[in-house]
């Protein structure tokens, strides 16, 4: 069985490489041979690619979340949640379908959880291992300079992107299975090994998983049995059937998904064929640009606008396409490894040059991380080039060779480091891309979204309306005017603001939710239900809108509604203290206060000092006859809001008609009775009630009588008529000198 790597494809190289050989045994040296067991072959060279990646790469150790990895990480609720998987899976709900990416996240957060620096590290350490794959495959073609190319490609600062944000795991993770596969398959042309072969399929399938991007490998590996043979035969291409199946299916699953989730019903570009043929050459020139000379590298590049009808728009994809059929031409000459390397570039770089349409390119046509899967391509024919030609030179002279590769690896791994600090946190990363990049949208956008959550409501809208200035339709940007409008309070702006929003974003559902808000600010409740609605109807699973939902329902007397949104957003947020004690206040309104208890109990577990918790509380205890219980919460309410006239009257008539002696205190039951009556002007009949009941606590029944007829009255002018009735009863037992024990507690208030 042969395992060394074929050369019969890499005549150029290859014979340059022979040569190196000869002249060094002739002058007396070891030759590559005895090198190649512990440098070419050994574990000495991984370790030391490992070593200056995680090196070039230390200022992320210390980073942050960045954007979207809200959405793919800390919150997504899938990949949190102990049974996620299957949702994962199986279900629609995630913008794009990769499911081995939030996979890889899933098992992350049972380790890390919120702590950004084990996944920054996992990045790392898969492109890290990446890049030991890529001197592997170099080696096993014969590519001259194999170590020195995965070193560059290690270090260099365009991967910053794909390697800094943690959400791009998806590109490190794609492109560890990727070149599994692709030397795996190596393997298997040179052995035969049919386990070889399944294992290569096997990779691409978790790779295409992992991020589709990887999809046009099928011709990668028709390329190189190119480069290897000279030919490709009927039997490479019956081995490549079902590469081609698994990248074709999962590729379309992924526009599907783009088209339908990522995108939905937001613009992202109109313009026609022959402008995206055009922009595709400008945008291969583009990454080659950044691949030869990394300088000014954006998180965000300006958005170019491309003429399909000017000729001279498609002078790039003619020169690009010129300069292909000239490798071709002289493929017998130097055409041959510049077709490989270059033409390696442009198949991989296909996903992403603009004829399929993705979600980000409202904001720029190019991207670093689009180009982390080609980038190797350009680098091995570079470094190829300079190993072979220095192997003509001078035996004396070939230490120039070592020199310059360390030197730039050095510079590549100074740019990387700085590029990696810009990916500290979401402050640091769009303050540098909007210096960088004034004219960005997004950026403009995130700034003044950084700034309305520190509170700075009038610099954030002028960051808004900048971002507005630049894109007009701006979907996002126009929701995130209006919650900084809604927050300085001009509702009435916001709610346009929220309008705009949505024209330009049609589905956009938090802007459908916050314009329920803004309605339900101005007093427009029926309106407000309607976007809660829609909401909810796109988002099934948004808690916020279901718990505004339920306090609507429950306003409107529909209480088992009601009860099944406040149930919908406690389970969705179970940290949210309002929906904990909401759900037990819709469930006290049906009378089911056993179900109630252990809602208002959650919502004290989350928040001990929200007295709101407390005083229901004490309602639920005093219905139940536990009337030290009840005096408890009542007390503890009153701790944290001294002058809550609800909680003084409950407190007041707990105190006064406790059939537990050890409780009652009638000059206190009439001091917070007092305070109560006080706060609402002796409007209330319930803190009338309760005064009446102190007042006979205390023996003075002529006063309690005086008292709790006009509690009657007020009750019967507001329509409580249950309240009214009790009031009577007691009334009859103060007039015969006695105070009232034992009472059931007071009616719901309508």
């Amino acid at each position: 069985m042969n395992t060394e790597p074929s050369t019969a494809g890499g005549a150029n190289f290859a014979d340059d490489a022979g040569r190196r050989d000869k002249t060094e045994k002739s002058a007396g040296g070891a030759g590559p041979a005895a090198r190649d067991a512990w440098w070419n072959r050994g574990w000495i060279p991984a370790l030391l690619l490992i070593a200056i990646t995680l090196l070039a790469y230390q200022p992320v150790w210390r980073a942050g979340f960045v954007w979207d990895d809200d959405v793919m990480l800390t919150g997504n609720r899938h990949v949190q949640a102990p049974d996620g998987l299957g949702a994962i899976w199986f279900s629609t709900d995630l913008p794009d379908y990769f499911p081995m990416t939030s996979t890889a996240l899933w098992l992350q957060w049972r380790m890390w959880g919120a702590n950004p620096l084990g996944y920054h590290l996992v990045n790392v350490l898969l492109h890290a291992f990446a890049a030991v794959l890529w001197w592997r495959v170099l080696r096993r073609l014969a590519i001259p300079g194999a170590w020195l190319a995965a070193a560059v490609f290690a270090l260099h600062p365009v991967n910053v992107e794909s390697v800094a944000w943690i959400t791009e795991i998806k590109n490190t993770l794609a492109m560890a299975f990727y070149v599994t596969a692709l030397l795996a398959y190596l393997r298997f042309e040179d052995s035969d090994s049919k386990l070889w072969y399944a294992v290569s399929l096997g990779a691409f399938l978790l790779g295409l998983l992992s991020k589709t991007a990887i999809a046009p490998l099928p011709l990668v590996l028709l390329g190189l049995a190119w480069w290897r043979r000279g030919r490709i035969g009927l039997r490479e291409v019956w081995r490549s059937v079902p590469f081609f199946a698994a990248a074709a299916l999962l590729a379309l699953v992924t526009i599907w998904f783009q088209q339908h989730r990522a995108i939905g019903g937001s613009f992202i570009r109109d313009d026609d064929f022959w402008a995206r043929l055009a922009g595709a050459g400008w945008a291969a020139w583009f990454y080659l640009s950044k691949a030869i000379f990394p300088a000014n590298l954006i998180f965000v590049y300006p958005r170019w606008q491309i003429d399909g009808a000017n000729v001279l728009s498609h002078v790039p994809t003619l020169l690009a396409v010129a300069g292909l059929a000239a490798c071709w031409r002289f493929r017998a000459r130097w055409g041959k490894p510049c077709l490989l390397g270059f033409g390696y570039f442009v198949v991989l770089l296909l996903p992403v040059l603009g004829f399929v349409t993705i979600s980000y390119m409202r904001h720029s046509f190019v991207a670093d991380r689009w180009q982390y899967f080609a980038l190797i391509g350009p680098i091995a024919l570079t470094v190829a080039g300079l190993a072979a030609g220095f192997g003509r030179i001078a035996t004396g002279a070939r230490f120039l060779l070592p020199a310059l590769s360390t030197a730039l690896l050095l510079v590549l791994g100074a740019l990387t480091w700085r590029q990696s600090r810009m990916y500290t946190d979401l402050d640091t990363l769009w303050q540098t891309t909007v210096a960088r990049n004034p004219n960005c949208a997004v950026a403009q956008n995130e700034v003044g979204t950084g700034l309305l959550h520190q509170g700075r409501e009038a610099e954030a809208i002028a960051r808004y309306q900048k971002a507005l200035e630049i894109m007009p339709g701006y979907g996002l940007a126009h929701h995130n005017y209006g919650c900084a409008l809604l927050k300085l309070g001009r509702v009435d702006e916001a709610i346009g603001r929220f309008q705009q929003a949505l024209m330009h974003h049609k589905g956009f559902y938090p802007a459908e939710h916050y314009l329920g808000v803004a309605f339900l600010q101005r007093g427009r409740a029926e309106e407000a239900a309607v976007q809660f609605e829609k909401t909810v109807a796109m988002q099934p699973d948004f808690a916020e809108a279901h718990y505004h939902l339920g306090n609507l329902r429950l306003q409107a007397g529909r209480i088992d509604e009601a009860i099944a949104h406040f149930q919908k957003a406690a389970a969705l947020q179970p940290s949210s203290v309002e929906a904990a004690n909401d759900l037990g206040v819709a469930l006290c309104q049906k009378g089911r206060f056993d179900d109630a208890l252990p809602h208002f109990q959650k919502a004290l577990e989350l928040q001990p000092d929200f007295a709101e918790a407390h005083n229901n509380l004490g309602r639920i205890f005093q219905q139940k006859g536990a009337s030290a219980q009840a005096v408890v919460h009542y007390r503890a309410s009153l701790k944290l809001q001294p002058e809550d006239p609800d909680t003084l009257s409950n407190l007041g008539w707990v105190l006064a008609t406790s059939g537990d002696a050890s409780v009652r205190s009638g000059l206190e039951a009439m001091i917070f009775a007092q305070r109560a009556m006080q706060r609402t002007q002796g409007r209330d009949p319930f803190a009338l009630r309760s005064l009446a009941a102190a007042y006979a606590e205390c023996g003075r029944f002529s006063e309690a009588a005086t008292t709790a007829q006009q509690a009657v009255q007020l009750a019967e002018q507001h329509g409580i008529t249950g309240l009214a009735s009790a009031l009577r009863a007691e009334l009859a037992v103060y007039g015969k000198g006695a105070p009232f024990r034992d009472a059931p507690p007071a009616p719901e208030k309508k």
